[in-house]
């Protein structure tokens, strides 16, 4: 059984490695904020609050769809992450600067919206991590979750102030996502052990 710092630890990287993508949006709405009065700093927080939670709870009603399937097999599913971020660094490679349009969110409920488009990817990564995890690390991992949209909230508060650190992050992630995708799609299939199956 894994220990606490490790599982705390693994928790954190698939955190931060699904949801960097989310920092600019965080940003961009916190920017928002500052200059128009909408959404609410404290509607931004509850919005991602809300709908990182939504992600999580459809991963893990879907995790607990597969318990009829062998673990190995589970591994699959790192496929998604993985061909997700193979399409997007071949969008990055054919448009460098990238044509993202600004997100518009006025609420509560629009910044929840907003979130869970964003990260709906992530169930293809969130639903095999709570399949091959038992019910510490699941519990551990919520709560780490629970801490760290904490500090996102807080990171592009900050960033939301700087408009070069904005442009800086705007740039890197184009290209830091779907690095982050395939490695984490890369990981999953291979400690799957479903590749020793099929060859």
């Amino acid at each position: 059984m894994d220990s606490l710092p490790a599982m705390i630890g693994t928790a954190a990287a698939v955190f931060a490695g699904t949801n960097v993508d989310d920092l600019i949006v965080l940003t961009v709405l916190f920017l928002s904020a500052r200059a128009a009065g909408r959404p609410r700093p404290w509607q931004i927080v509850a919005g991602q609050y809300a709908g990182i939670a939504v992600l999580v709870a459809v991963s893990a009603v879907a995790a607990l769809g597969l318990t009829i399937v062998p673990d190995e097999w589970t591994g699959l599913l790192g496929l998604v992450p993985l061909g997700l971020g193979l399409w997007s660094l071949g969008g990055a490679v054919r448009s460098p600067g990238g044509d993202e349009a600004p997100v518009a969110a006025t609420g509560l409920l629009t910044v929840a919206g907003v979130t869970v488009a964003n990260g709906a990817d992530n169930i293809s990564v969130y639903t095999p991590v709570f399949r091959t995890a038992g019910l510490t690390a699941s519990l551990v991992t919520v709560a780490v979750f629970a801490v760290l949209v904490g500090a996102w909230c807080a990171a592009g508060a900050w960033l939301g102030s700087h408009r070069a650190v904005v442009a800086a992050v705007e740039r890197s992630g184009h290209w830091l996502v779907p690095v982050v995708f395939i490695v984490i799609g890369a990981v999953i299939v291979v400690e799957s052990g479903v590749l020793g199956r099929l060859l």
